[in-house]
């Protein structure tokens, strides 16, 4: 099964960027966009692993823990890995320093598992769209430059979640296979919750 960990993000953050994303996608024809509905912040990427070995990942990201809760604002756009011939267009999030600090630890403990750390460095984002060629490019460009901000929201949260995605004809299918707390709350003893959505 093909796994990865991610922190979720508020409705209004969702509704925000599908009514960009409704402006700009007629621009750019070469652009695949995202489903709004999938997105993450994505803390590690597992891939694909038996479905046995899924226990013994709980456990280690059970054991994640920080002193606060991790607080993100989600703003501006840009392109990966540069504006003039981009494959990947982004919404930025700024985020308390602890998110690093938590996509680091769950790094370790995966990589304890015999999971390939990952090599590029850590830049929390929200992936809007990949480019299959640049039709369009220019006059997207042009689009971005009618806003004069961009802010989507903010949130804060003491959960991440583990995710199976499953990809199907119309895109990616996300079942949420375990929900872990990484920062104490007294009213909640239990440090992970199993569920599915």
């Amino acid at each position: 099964m093909r796994v990865f960990v991610a922190l979720d993000i508020p409705d209004e953050v969702r509704e925000a960027i599908r009514s960009l994303i409704g402006q700009l996608e007629k621009n750019c024809r070469g652009a695949r966009w995202a489903h709004v509905e999938g997105m993450h912040v994505t803390l590690k990427f597992i891939g694909e692993v038996p479905p046995e070995r899924v226990g013994r990942i709980q456990a280690e990201l059970a054991a994640v823990r920080s002193d606060q809760p991790v607080e993100l604002s989600f703003r501006d756009v840009g392109f990966f890995p540069n504006e003039r011939h981009p494959r990947v267009f982004w919404a930025g999030i700024t985020a308390t320093p602890n998110l690093t600090e938590l996509a680091t630890e769950v790094e370790r403990r995966m990589e304890s598992l015999g999971i390939p750390r990952e090599q590029r460095p850590f830049r929390p984002h929200l992936t809007l769209a990949r480019f299959k060629s640049e039709e369009g490019l220019e006059r997207l460009r042009e689009a971005l430059r009618d806003f004069k901000s961009l802010e989507f929201g903010s949130t804060r949260t003491r959960e991440f979640h583990l995710y199976q995605s499953q990809l199907k004809p119309r895109g990616a299918e996300y079942t949420r296979l375990a929900t872990f707390c990484f920062t104490p709350v007294k009213e909640s003893p239990n440090s992970i919750k199993a569920g599915a959505t």
